[in-house]
């Protein structure tokens, strides 16, 4: 458990199919409430889709000296453009071990959790189809409503407005 937020950081990819093909979606959750600080959908897996949500994060957050960011060793997150932004902006890039899932548990639970309880439950025709219902999806219920046995049975968004003077 972290001791306060800002600290630490997860961040992973995952792919949504739809009728049209892929849609890729990158998130960040802090991990000291495992609220979903920042996330990009995109129709290519590239470096840019981990920056579009590092940058929705940092508008949304602050971002203190020493922050350590997690990920895996995805060409994404290992790219020149995320560790120089990781950089710039003072955090600490951190990289899991090569071929190890449980490294990165929380983000690979929370996509786990979107998969069942969101996108399995549905068959995506187009791209903007699937983003509406993702965002809805974070946005609205997995932030705000979804109870969570590590946070005393509270949202992420409940837990922190209970915990952060």
């Amino acid at each position: 458990m972290v001791a306060t937020p800002n600290r630490k950081w997860v961040s992973d990819i995952t792919y949504i199919p739809t009728a049209e093909g892929w849609l890729y979606l990158a998130v960040i959750l802090d991990l000291y409430s495992r609220l979903v600080v920042g996330w990009a959908m995109g129709t290519e897996l590239t470096a840019d889709l981990v920056l579009t949500a590092l940058e929705m994060a940092a508008t949304r957050r602050p971002l203190p000296e020493g922050l350590i960011y997690h990920s895996d060793h995805g060409t994404q997150y290992t790219s020149a453009a995320v560790q120089a932004w990781l950089t710039q902006h003072g955090l600490l890039a951190s990289l899991g071990s090569v071929g190890d899932c449980y490294d990165n548990a929380v983000a690979e639970s929370f996509f786990s959790t979107l998969k069942r309880e969101c996108v399995h439950r549905h068959q995506f025709q187009t791209r903007k189809e699937a983003r509406t219902v993702i965002f809805e999806y974070i946005e609205v219920f997995y932030n705000r409503e979804r109870l969570h046995s590590t946070l005393g049975y509270l949202s992420p968004a409940a837990f922190e407005a209970a915990n952060i003077p």
